[in-house]
């Protein structure tokens, strides 16, 4: 029987600096739910990658005195090594000078133009270099020096020159029909509202060719003319479903940042809807990660190097942290001691002692050997309970995209299990119970074994050892495998600590 396919992106990376901790969240929550669809029996292909063309580029690679593509070429590296690091599981890491994309993106014009919605035109009009996106005057705030600003607080520049655009104004009504009949296009509510508002406002057409640099890729026969770099980098993830017509598509769900949703939601449709092509199902729009409650900036001082946290908290504690502590869909703000205080609380004190204590005993009282699941008791039967209140609830988060929830609920059946365990005081029962003391720690390895299944998508190697330790064989990792507990007799491997506390030292 096939798998059913499930085609997840984040959205691609602008290297023309270092990639910072937004990159780092991003890639681990698209990564999440890949690893969650995958264990529930999904095809998953996760697709990531670098946004390479633009003026941005071709700005920093003439500052750094380099070729636009040599400056590419060194500057995707720290990207994929990084998303390496985090464990990030993509079936491709696309680039935009790929030469499939650079095909396809001019595959996608010239339909485009079939439809007769690109003409020759000018452009005259303010121009935000950082964002890659032009701005109507409405839509400018005052910064603190009196000078006109994007939305996003970031300059902006009077821009003129001959241009191709984009009918986008005769999509107002398509757009419209879409959000009001899939309401779940755009998530949370919060953006579907947002972008809703924007398009009933009203829609411009858009300019979507560049002649003031040559760094893109060249418009079908105009190649004086480079493409907007947004219709470059958003036809990515057709190149990475296998083509204009690919057999990955339509994308189940685009993972974005919520300052791109504007980008994803309304231009990215439009351009589809032209071109004959199906739909994303979803776009994700999530908030940012700020440093204590700040937004990073060079200015500031506040920009902190993702790779250096891994470094010194390890990757597992990053993840979990990350998803645990920002609500998925909101901001969130993250500093060194609330990473050593939650990761303490919910790993080192939750999860890690549940198992390390109860492996301990079966290691001292039963020789290492599983033992065997006696008749359910009411403590037993109390926990059986909890458990399938928690999967329910930890399923329903997941499916729902509300990570932070799942994870929740993997700590609600943590208190359960820990809860039952004390209740039971297995300690006391090795004086005088031994059959009942068997019984109490079977059934706490039982719980989790069923946690640490469940906690798979959100941490790697950690959950790989502590699998190992409860003696659960590899094929019985997945969500198939979670009401089947280990047999008993199965000997286990000598109990180690996996989730040892930390400190703001080291």
């Amino acid at each position: 029987m096939l798998k059913p396919r499930y085609y997840i992106t984040s959205a691609i990376a602008y290297p023309n600096g270092r990639p910072h901790m937004g990159h780092a969240y991003e890639a681990i929550a698209t990564d999440v739910i890949a690893r969650f669809k995958r264990l529930d029996g999904f095809d998953v292909r996760f697709l990531t990658g670098t946004d390479e063309h633009g003026l941005k580029i071709d700005q920093a690679a003439r500052a750094a005195g380099m070729p636009p593509k040599a400056y590419v070429d060194e500057m995707v590296a720290p990207f994929r090594e990084l998303d390496e690091a985090l464990g990030i599981s993509f079936d491709r890491f696309i680039r935009t000078t790929d030469t499939d994309h650079k095909a396809l993106v001019q595959a996608l014009w010239q339909r485009m133009a079939a439809a007769g919605d690109l003409y020759l035109g000018r452009y005259e009009g303010w121009y935000s270099v950082r964002d890659e996106a032009y701005c109507d005057e409405g839509e400018l705030v005052t910064g603190e020096d009196g000078g006109k600003l994007s939305p996003q607080g970031t300059p902006v520049e009077w821009t003129v020159e001959e241009s191709w655009f984009f009918k986008l104004s005769t999509y107002q009504d398509r757009l419209l029909a879409l959000f009001d009949s899939q309401p779940d296009f755009i998530q949370p509510t919060s953006r579907f509202n947002e972008m809703r508002a924007f398009v009933a406002g009203g829609l411009s057409d858009l300019s979507v060719s560049r002649t003031s640099f040559s760094w893109g890729i060249p418009v079908p026969g105009d190649e004086r003319h480079v493409m907007y770099v947004w219709l470059d980098a958003l036809a990515n993830y057709l190149t990475g479903a296998g083509g204009l017509d690919g057999e990955w598509w339509p994308a189940d769900l685009h993972v974005v940042g919520k300052d791109v949703v504007r980008f994803h939601t309304v231009y990215w449709p439009a351009f589809l809807m032209s071109a004959g092509i199906a739909l994303p199902k979803s776009v994700f729009g999530h908030g940012f990660v700020l440093n204590r409650g700040e937004k990073m900036s060079k200015s500031v001082g506040n920009v902190v190097d993702p790779a250096a946290m891994v470094e010194r908290f390890g990757v597992d504690r990053l993840r979990w942290f990350l998803c645990r502590e920002v609500a998925f869909g909101e901001d969130g703000s993250y500093s060194d001691e609330a990473i050593v205080e939650r990761t303490n609380a919910d790993l080192a004190n939750g999860i890690g002692n549940l198992a390390q204590r109860s492996l301990s005993m079966v290691a001292k009282n039963l020789g290492g050997v599983m033992p065997v699941r006696g008749e359910a008791g009411e403590t037993e039967l109390r926990l059986k309970a909890a458990f399938m209140t928690g999967s329910e609830a930890y399923f329903a988060a997941m499916n729902a995209l509300a990570l932070h929830k799942a994870l929740d609920a993997i700590m609600g059946l943590v208190a359960a299990a820990n809860g039952y365990f004390a209740e039971n005081v297995p300690w006391a029962l090795a004086k005088t119970d031994t059959a009942r003391m068997a019984e109490v720690l079977a059934a706490t390895l039982d719980a989790a074994r069923r946690i640490v299944i469940l906690a798979q998508p959100f941490m790697l190697a950690s959950t790989a050892q502590l699998l190992d330790q409860l003696g659960v064989a590899t094929e019985a990792r997945d969500f198939n495998g979670f009401n089947t507990p280990v047999a008993a007799g199965v000997r286990l491997p000598a109990p180690a600590g996996v989730f040892p506390r930390i400190t703001l030292d080291g």
